[in-house]
């Protein structure tokens, strides 16, 4: 009898078999003519490139144009990408790279992860990075932080643009102190909150320090320009600001290469202006009460901006809160018969209705740090030297590339304004037409300098940005694992600490990448 053998499917092989139906997802940030021509040429290319591999299957493209990367929720066609990928329609994804599909880290991390928790994975294609094969998302996060920059790099032409109107007096402070309101490019005397700022100061001459005075103000009913209540801080920066006298000093702060805001100490040019406004507080007043504050600081043994009391600890003056924007304090806290150290947000301290931010052990924060760096330590020649190659090559190109086409236009401007000269000479021209003309040429080349100039600016910021790679990438080449926190290598590298909840924080580093981590 013939013997029958019936050959069962494999379902592994059925499974395996089975195509992916892969998305394309494309994004151009303008909607000028030359960025749609490029959007068109992303989606040719897309499909083109994935009809060509056989084991997927085409399951469109989906662009936004006109739109900026900056905040996914601006963004209609990713976000229809996102739901089809909910509904089961789509199963990989694939785009050009993590500039183009966000900007933000954090919004980058968040779809990611929940795209992953889908079951559905990204191939960036200039990063060549595929999410499903990914060891970390750790080196995500600093990529995506690099993608970042180029947003950032706007901020950073504005910022500049900032500095020269400080050096022209050009400049327009357009958020007045208490005492003032901004009307018609001035700051104008408001003769009610006036009243109040006198108050203070004669408060202030009686030898009441500024607890006591914002106690007083609070017990008249009287509300600050923000908030619910007066408090000390408040009291003290308006016994020292100058624009009560009629002056303003110009970039009393300044942000730093990480768009974070510090007191300026000195390490940036300001510029004093007197007689700017109308004044509130006479000079000789003003100067009494500056002594008289000097002199309670001498008593106690601090010198005014030196930040020695603020400065004490590794985490003094760099836990900033995710609430509300605010510096956490130092305390002692006691369970029990137990102590121990936290750090508050100040104004949960104080206004606990406007902040619920609560307390974070200083134990906590230092393991956070000592397990974050051994993963930079662990992953550094993945992590580090990546960045720092990215870093180096980073917009120099296309910044040197823009200034030398500028020098170009500079040289012909020079030349236009040159032949102008000859036919004036030769009375081809009228006076009048001369200086039309010749001050447009004026305007357009000033315009040329400013541009040249705020291109160097953005470079010598990456530079600054690469250093701290370098620097972070020697320290972790040589070092062990952290056994123990150690405040100087806690300062050396991280510029400020947000704090998200008292489960999670994040550490932004010098060299501009914030990585979170658990406490």
């Amino acid at each position: 009898m013939k013997k029958i053998t019936k050959i069962v499917k494999d379902s592994k092989d059925t499974v395996m078999k089975e195509k992916l139906r892969a998305a394309a997802y494309c994004r151009v940030s303008t909607d000028s003519e030359e960025q749609l021509v490029s959007l068109e040429t992303q989606k040719l290319h897309y499909e083109a490139y994935i009809k060509a591999n056989p084991n997927w299957e085409f399951a469109g493209i989906y662009y936004d144009e006109g739109i900026s990367g900056t905040k996914k929720e601006k963004r209609s066609e990713l976000l229809r990408l996102i739901s089809d990928c909910e509904q089961k329609k789509i199963d990989f994804i694939v785009t050009k790279s993590i500039s183009r599909f966000a900007r933000n880290t954090t919004d980058c991390l968040e779809l990611v992860r929940k795209l992953v928790d889908l079951g559905v994975y990204i191939y960036f294609e200039k990063e060549n990075i595929n999410t499903q094969s990914m060891e970390s998302e750790l080196m995500l996060s600093i990529l995506s932080g690099l993608a970042e920059n180029e947003s950032l790099s706007i901020a950073e032409n504005n910022r500049w643009s900032v500095q020269r109107r400080f050096q022209n007096g050009t400049f327009k402070i357009s958020y007045p102190p208490y005492g003032y309101d901004y009307a018609d490019g001035e700051m104008l005397v408001n003769l009610e909150q006036a009243e109040v700022v006198r108050f203070i100061f004669k408060e202030a001459l009686a030898g009441k320090g500024a607890g006591k005075i914002a106690d007083a103000l609070n017990k008249k009913g009287i509300k600050p320009k923000r908030g619910n209540n007066w408090i000390s801080t408040t009291i003290r920066g308006m016994l020292s600001n100058e624009k009560y006298v009629g002056d303003a000093i110009l970039q009393k702060t300044y942000t730093d290469d990480n768009f974070n805001r510090h007191t300026n100490y000195g390490e940036k040019d300001q510029y004093y202006i007197q007689n700017h406004h109308e004044a509130i507080i006479s000079r000789e007043d003003f100067e009494t009460v500056d002594k008289l504050i000097n002199q309670r600081g001498k008593e106690k043994g601090i010198v005014k901006g030196s930040g020695k009391y603020q400065n004490r600890y590794p985490f003094s003056g760099k836990l900033k809160c995710s609430q509300c924007g605010g510096t956490f304090k130092r305390r002692i806290h006691t369970n029990g018969n137990k102590k121990y150290i936290a750090w508050c947000c100040q104004k949960h301290i104080t206004q606990a209705d406007e902040c619920s931010m609560k307390f974070v052990r200083e134990g906590n924060l230092q393991r956070a740090f000592i397990t974050m760096m051994n993963k930079l330590i662990f992953g550094r020649k993945v992590i580090l030297k990546p960045l720092l190659k990215a870093l180096r090559d980073m917009r120099k190109a296309d910044s040197i590339s823009r200034i030398s086409e500028l020098e170009k236009l500079i040289e012909k401007n020079t030349e236009q304004k040159e032949m102008l000269i000859k036919l004036m000479a030769k009375g081809y021209l009228e006076p009048a037409l001369f200086n039309k003309e010749n001050n447009e040429l004026e305007i357009e080349a000033e315009s040329y300098r400013d541009e040249i100039e705020s291109l160097n600016f953005a470079m010598n910021s990456e530079i600054s940005k690469t250093h701290e790679v370098r620097e972070l990438l020697r320290f972790t080449n040589k070092a062990q694992m952290l056994i123990t926190f150690d405040g100087k290598i806690f300062e050396s590298f991280v510029n400020q600490v947000f704090v998200y909840s008292r489960e999670e924080v994040g550490f932004q580093m010098k060299c501009g990448i914030t990585l979170r981590e658990g406490l």
